[in-house]
This record gives C-alpha cells, sequence and structure tokens, in this order.
C-alpha cells in the first residue's frame, strides 16, 4: 500500500510538472486606470441650431422598405432598404444615409439589425441592410479587407438612392463588423461618417481569449480551468486556416478621416470596452489630423445594445435616438462635449496579446496526439482478441500456449487504459458543458465545481492505476531476476521463469505496449490542459 501511494504521488508531481512546463500561464493584467463617463446621460449634443428642425425623433416617419439586388464582383446579394417617408408618403430629400456591416452572428438583411435600422429611418435617415456575402465567409477563411471591398458595393448604392445625400453616407459596424468598416473608410475617403458597436479593437485571437476569460469567470470555473484559454486560443488551429484570427484593425483605424461614433454596452463581457474606447481615440489621432471621436455608454446594455424590457430583449430606448441625433447633426456632432458619456464601465482585465503554446503549439497535433493515444488502447486489446478468436478456429491450443500477462498486471493495464480514455472524454464533456452555461451566461456550481472535481479524481485514479501497472511489472522483473540463469536453469525452475514473465506471447506484448504508450500520451494531453495542476 505505502509504494502505491507514493508511486501514484510521484506520477502526480510529474504530471503537474509536465503540464506546467508545457505550456504558458494566464495571468492576465487588470484595468487600474479606469475611464470616467463626464456624465450619465448619454444625449448628443452639438447639434446645430439652424438645421435642428430637420432633425427627427424615433417614430416621428413612416418607414418604406423595399427589397433591392446589390451587384458585387461576379455574385448578388439581396438587401433591404429603409426609407423615411413624409405626410403625404413622399420619400424624403437630402437625407443622410447608413450602410449596415454584418457582425459575425448576422447575415440576412430581413432578420439583421432591424430594430435599429428601422428606428434610424423613422428619424430620417435611409438605411440599408446588405445580405452578408457567404460564398467567402467560412468559420475557417474570411478577408475583411475583401469583404469592405464588398460593402463598398452598398455604399455605392446607398449614394445613388432616391432621397439619400451622396455626401452624407456613412458605415455602422457591429462587432465583427466593426474590423471592416475602418478598412472601407480608409479606403473610400468620402465616407462621411462610421459608427462601431461593441467594437473588439484588438486581434480576434485577442479577442477570444478576453471574452473567454469574462465568460469563465461569470460561470464560476476553478482557478486551474483558466490555465487552458492561451493553449487553446493561441495555439494554431487545427486543419490550417483562420489566419484571419490575427488581423489587426489598428493600422486602419490610424487612417480613418472622418468622425467615429463609439458605442458599447456596460453589460457586455466578450468586449474590451474601456480598451476599446481609448484604443479608438488614440489610433484614430496618430495621423495629427484627428477623425473625431464620441463614446457613448450603455447601462445594462448586451453586446447588440439590448436590454431587459418588459421580460423581453429589445434596443436600448436611448440608443436609436443617439445614433440618429449624431448622424444628422454632423459636423457639429462630431467634436461636441462630453466626449465621453453613459454608464461607467467596469473592464477587469485588459486584453493583451495571447501567449503562444511551446510544444503544442499546433492544433493537428494536439488532435491527433489524443486519436493516436485512444487508437493505440483500442488496438492492443482488440488485436488479442482477434488472435484469440483465430487460435480458437484452428485448435492450436496445445501447439502454442495462449498469451497472457503477468498475474494482477491485465486488470492494472486495463484500468489504465480505461482510466486515460475515461478522463480525457470527462474533460471534453466537462468543458464543453462549462461553454454552453458561459454562452448562455448561467451558473451551475454543480456543473461547474462538482464537474472539475470529478474530472481531477478520474485522472488521480487513472494516475493509481499507472502506479499499479510500474509496481506489478517491477514485482516481476525482480522475482524474475531471482530465477537462475544458465544452460542449467532447468525444469522447475525454468517454469517458474516463465511463470513470472511481465507478458507472454506477441498479442500480450503487442496489448501492454500498445496501452502503455496510448495512456502516457492521454496522459500527458490530460497534463497539459491543467488535470494534473498541483498549484505548480
Amino acid at each position: 500500500m505505502f509504494r502505491t501511494i507514493a508511486t501514484s504521488a510521484a506520477i502526480l508531481v510529474f504530471l503537474a510538472l509536465v503540464g506546467a512546463v508545457a505550456g504558458p500561464r494566464w495571468d492576465p493584467v487588470p484595468v487600474s486606470d479606469h475611464l470616467v463617463p463626464a456624465t450619465s446621460d448619454t444625449t448628443i449634443q452639438g447639434v446645430d441650431p439652424e438645421i435642428a428642425d430637420r432633425i427627427g425623433d424615433v417614430g416621428q416617419f413612416e418607414v418604406l422598405e423595399t427589397p433591392v439586388t446589390i451587384p458585387l464582383d461576379g455574385v448578388e446579394v439581396g438587401g433591404l432598404l429603409r426609407q423615411p417617408l413624409d405626410e403625404a408618403g413622399e420619400v424624403l430629400a437630402d437625407r443622410p444615409g447608413v450602410v449596415y456591416v454584418h457582425g459575425a452572428g448576422t447575415g440576412k438583411s430581413t432578420e439583421a439589425f432591424t430594430e435599429s435600422a428601422t428606428a434610424l429611418a423613422s428619424a430620417g435617415v435611409v438605411t440599408l441592410v446588405p445580405d452578408k456575402r457567404l460564398d467567402t465567409y467560412t468559420t475557417r477563411d474570411r478577408d475583411y479587407v475583401a469583404m469592405a471591398a464588398d460593402y463598398e458595393h452598398s455604399v455605392e448604392l446607398l449614394r445613388t438612392t432616391e432621397g439619400v445625400d451622396p455626401e452624407r453616407v456613412g458605415a455602422y459596424g457591429e462587432s465583427e463588423g466593426t474590423w471592416i468598416v475602418p478598412v472601407m473608410q480608409a479606403k473610400d475617403p468620402d465616407l462621411a461618417f462610421t459608427v462601431l458597436v461593441s467594437a473588439p479593437v484588438v486581434p480576434p485571437r485577442v479577442q477570444a481569449a478576453f471574452a473567454v476569460d469574462n465568460y469563465l469567470r461569470n460561470t464560476g470555473v476553478p482557478e486551474q480551468v483558466f490555465r487552458a484559454i492561451p493553449r487553446a486560443v493561441g495555439m494554431q488551429l487545427p486543419g490550417g486556416g483562420f489566419e484571419y484570427v490575427d488581423f489587426d484593425v489598428r493600422p486602419w483605424l490610424e487612417q480613418q478621416t472622418a468622425p467615429v461614433l463609439v458605442v458599447y454596452g456596460t453589460a457586455d463581457p466578450s468586449m474590451p470596452i474601456e480598451q476599446g474606447a481609448r484604443q479608438i481615440i488614440a489610433d484614430t489621432s496618430v495621423s495629427g489630423d484627428d477623425a473625431p471621436v464620441t463614446v457613448r455608454f450603455y447601462a445594462g446594455a448586451n453586446h447588440g445594445i439590448h436590454v431587459v424590457l418588459d421580460g423581453g430583449m429589445a434596443l436600448h430606448p436611448d440608443f436609436g435616438r443617439d445614433v440618429s441625433t449624431w448622424v444628422q447633426g454632423l459636423p457639429g456632432t462630431a467634436d461636441a462635449a462630453p466626449r465621453i458619456a453613459g454608464d461607467t464601465p467596469g473592464q477587469l482585465y485588459l486584453a493583451l496579446p495571447v501567449p503562444q503554446p511551446f510544444w503544442w503549439g499546433n492544433g493537428d497535433i494536439v488532435v491527433g496526439g489524443v486519436l493516436m493515444g485512444a487508437g493505440l488502447i483500442v488496438l492492443g486489446p482488440l488485436v488479442w482478441v482477434v488472435h484469440a478468436g483465430v487460435r480458437r478456429t484452428v485448435r492450436r491450443r496445445a501447439a502454442v500456449p495462449a498469451p497472457r500477462l503477468a498475474r494482477g498486471l491485465g486488470s492494472a493495464v486495463a484500468g489504465l487504459g480505461a482510466g486515460s480514455v475515461a478522463t480525457m472524454v470527462a474533460l471534453v464533456v466537462y468543458l464543453l458543458a462549462v461553454a454552453r452555461l458561459a454562452l448562455d451566461y448561467q451558473r451551475d456550481d454543480l456543473v461547474v465545481q462538482g464537474g472539475w472535481v470529478g474530472v481531477r479524481l478520474l485522472g488521480v485514479a487513472t494516475a493509481v492505476a499507472a502506479a499499479l501497472v510500474l509496481r506489478r511489472v517491477t514485482d516481476v522483473r525482480a522475482a524474475r531476476r531471482a530465477v537462475p540463469a544458465g544452460a542449467e536453469a532447468a525444469g522447475a525452475a525454468a517454469a517458474e521463469a516463465q511463470d513470472v514473465a511481465v507478458a507472454r506471447g506477441w498479442p500480450a506484448h503487442l496489448t501492454l505496449w500498445c496501452v502503455l504508450v496510448g495512456s502516457v500520451v492521454l496522459l500527458f494531453t490530460l497534463a497539459y490542459w491543467g488535470v494534473y495542476q498541483l498549484g505548480i
């Protein structure tokens, strides 16, 4: 018992050391200098009195919705045009226009931005929501510069639309779309303004790590789980592609010349809302010719600037008013005080470059290692079973002794293989369950805390099985060395030597080595993902 406990402890410490040195730690830097809005009132100031009577309120005008077709390079996409109407039912003249640029979760013009685009149109702004082009957009591959060129066709269409002042057309991007809109403005300096809603600013890989960190904190996961963030987000993702995860929008922000409205919801845990606002203000002034920036934070608003109203989710009641006033009041509203207003943001940590993994930096190797380890654990016993079936069929029992492992070794090897696979499966199931809770903004201590304890207990049991295998192999080899060697070792001594062999027959040897190698691969992988952390 003492030897088993001591060996198990040594294995656990060794696996903890492997996990510690195999990849980067996760030590996010707290935000020490917080933004303080000048006022909690988000109302846009700076409207020129001479045009004040031309600035409508949300809901003031009837809205005409018209499906349109937008020609791109070689293909066409649909779109939905919304135009404000006067009391006679005629399209209002000389109105500003806004082209909407989709985030990662939106695609159809009939389903995306319906509240926002309708609110702006009802206040006197012509809006165009194009369908997202999907033939060049996949999870693995996307090109933000090429996407900007596609959306530019919508800008050109809106500039030629009835009732639109072509010199007052701008772009509205949300989330992923805010990596595209600055490219559009840099390549088309005539774009009159940009609205950046829930802008990550940092590259997608950095934003993903920041979001995962916040989601996990909201879910209440154990501290040990956070080490997986840089190891998952920082590695080269399996299968290749994903080059866009390192896209840097800041060089494009530095080329901005048009006014920028920056909007965040203070209940959005996925975005670095303070850091993003600061960075946009800083980057747009690099060229020496500042692009005026206005920042608004909305209390209780989520990623899409929605809040809970009457038991459901709806656009923040002040958002449409503020955006439509800012757009219609330009250029006076572009640099009107206060620059930063609204709810006080509370970003906890900075979104910084993600540390790169060391040995497991290639996702293909990580996935391949898991598949190889599990495959070897299954392969060895499978070959043994097939061999046993063939042997029974040809009835060679007398000629060839049945393969076997030393007494007590078979059960320990079975426990090691089964435990390695079970712990890996449990870890994957646990991470998927935590991801579901995190994305749904839910907490469940039984799943989050209890599940992690369960995964680690399985890992400890597997380490004990490994200790039993080592102890049994050591005992058998010691007993074998005690048997007399040489030609004189015959009769009972030779029989005793055969009885204390670790494995007899090639199927037994193959099974033993397959399970041992496969289990070591899985145990090292489990250590890498933090199952065996001991505070090292």
